[in-house]
C-alpha cells in the first residue's frame, strides 16, 4: 500500500486516504444569496466518487460582506446549511469526508470573477458590489478603499465564523477550516504588511494573531470535540517585512495548543509579490512546520505528479497532500494515481460502479 492511499485519523475522523481537495471558489452564477446548488453538487461529488479522501468546500463567507465575488457561496443562514447538507450527504455515500473552508474576504471582498473576458477589480454598488473591510483603510492594490473594522466590531467577526461552524457541523459537515491565508481578513491581521493598527489587535505578533486565535477559539467551542478543526496559512507575503516562514511556524506551534489539529500550509495573497512558482514550491514551508511543531501539515501547491504526492507523505514533508487546478483538470486524479502507484483493486478508492476500471482488472472480460 502506498503511503499516499494510508488512512488517516485526527480525532474521531478517519479519512481513507491522503489526497485531498483543495478549497476552489467555483464563482458560480447560480449561487444566489451564498447558496450552493446543483453545480456544487456535481463539481464536489465527482471529486468524491473520483477518490479523494476529503473534499473540501470554496471559501464560504461568514457574512454576506465576506464573499469575495457576488457569486460565491455562503453559510451565514439555514438556507445556505440546508443546501449544503445535500451535498454533505452525497460525498459521505462515496465514501469521502466533508470539509467545508469558513472564510471572509476582508479588503478583497466584492471583486468581480475574473473569468475570461469579464471585468476585474472591485464590484461597484450599482452592480451588487459593497464596501469591503479590512485592518485599516488601505486597499488591495487595484481594489476600492475598504473600511477600516472598529474594534467592537472584531467581535461580530468572531462570533460569525462561531455561528457559521455551528451550521457547519447541522449540515453534517467533518472539518471546519478557518481561512486565515490568500490574503483575506484573518491573514490581513496576521501581516505587518496589511495591520498597522496600534490597538490591541495591531502591533506585535500578539496582537496581530489575536483575532485568528479568538476566531479558532469561538469555533472549537462550539464545534464538536471529536471533530477536527484546520486552519490554512499562508506561511509567507514572499516580501521583505511580511508574514514570514518563521513566522508561521511559531504561529502553528499556537494553534496546536488552542485546539487545532492541522495546518493547510500555503503562501502568498496579501501583496502583489514575485513568487517562485514551481513544482513543490510551497513544500519547504509545510515541512517546517510538521518538522518543528506537534500540529498535523497539509501541503499544496504544483503537486501534480502521483509520484511526487507519495514522496511528500512517505518521506514525512507532510500528513496529506492537497489539490486544486489538477483536480480541476481531472476529477478522477486519485484513481489515476492509484493505478500508477500500482494499487490493486481492494485497495484503491474506486466506486463499485467503476470498479472496472482499476488496472488489475483490465484482461477481465466485460
Amino acid at each position: 500500500m502506498a503511503e499516499l492511499f494510508s488512512p488517516l485519523t485526527l480525532r474521531d475522523v478517519t479519512f481513507r486516504n491522503r489526497v485531498w481537495l483543495a478549497p476552489m471558489c467555483q464563482y458560480s452564477v447560480l449561487a444566489e444569496d451564498g447558496v450552493p446548488t446543483d453545480w456544487h453538487l456535481v463539481h464536489l461529488g465527482s471529486r468524491a466518487q473520483g477518490g479523494f479522501g476529503l473534499v473540501l468546500t470554496e471559501a464560504t463567507a461568514v457574512v454576506p460582506e465576506g464573499r469575495i465575488s457576488p457569486q460565491d457561496t455562503g453559510i451565514w443562514d439555514d438556507r445556505q446549511r440546508d443546501a449544503w447538507a445535500r451535498v454533505v450527504t452525497f460525498l459521505h455515500s462515496q465514501g469521502a469526508a466533508a470539509g467545508i473552508q469558513l472564510a471572509h474576504a476582508g479588503r478583497k471582498a466584492s471583486t468581480y470573477r475574473g473569468f475570461p473576458g469579464e471585468p476585474t477589480g472591485s464590484v461597484p454598488a450599482e452592480e451588487g458590489g459593497w464596501t469591503s473591510v479590512g485592518p485599516t483603510a488601505d486597499p488591495f492594490p487595484g481594489y476600492a478603499d475598504p473600511r477600516a473594522l472598529g474594534t467592537e466590531e472584531l467581535a461580530g467577526v468572531v462570533r460569525a465564523f462561531a455561528e457559521a461552524a455551528r451550521r457547519s457541523d447541522e449540515a453534517g459537515f467533518d472539518v471546519v477550516e478557518v481561512h486565515a491565508a490568500h490574503g483575506y481578513l484573518l491573514h490581513q491581521f496576521l501581516s505587518p504588511l496589511s495591520n498597522t493598527r496600534t490597538d490591541g489587535y495591531g502591533g506585535d505578533f500578539a496582537g496581530r494573531t489575536r483575532l485568528l486565535l479568538e476566531t479558532v477559539d469561538a469555533v472549537r467551542a462550539v464545534w464538536p470535540q471529536g471533530k477536527p478543526v484546520f486552519v490554512r496559512i499562508s506561511a509567507t507575503d514572499w516580501t521583505e517585512g511580511g508574514w514570514s516562514g518563521e513566522d508561521s511556524v511559531r504561529l502553528a506551534a499556537v494553534l496546536a495548543d488552542h485546539g487545532v489539529d492541522l495546518v493547510d500550509v500555503s503562501t502568498g495573497g496579501n501583496v502583489v509579490a514575485d513568487i517562485p512558482v514551481g513544482p513543490g514550491y510551497q513544500l519547504p514551508f509545510a515541512e517546517a512546520v510538521r518538522s518543528r511543531t506537534p500540529v498535523a501539515v497539509g501541503a499544496v501547491g504544483l503537486i501534480t505528479d502521483p509520484r511526487q504526492a507519495e514522496e511528500v507523505v512517505a518521506g514525512g514533508q507532510a500528513d496529506a497532500v492537497l489539490l486544486g487546478r489538477a483536480a480541476l483538470r481531472e476529477p478522477s486524479w486519485p484513481l489515476r494515481a492509484a493505478a500508477e502507484l500500482g494499487l490493486t483493486r481492494r485497495e484503491a478508492p474506486y466506486p463499485p460502479a467503476y470498479s472496472r476500471g482499476t488496472w488489475d482488472d483490465v484482461l477481465q472480460p466485460v
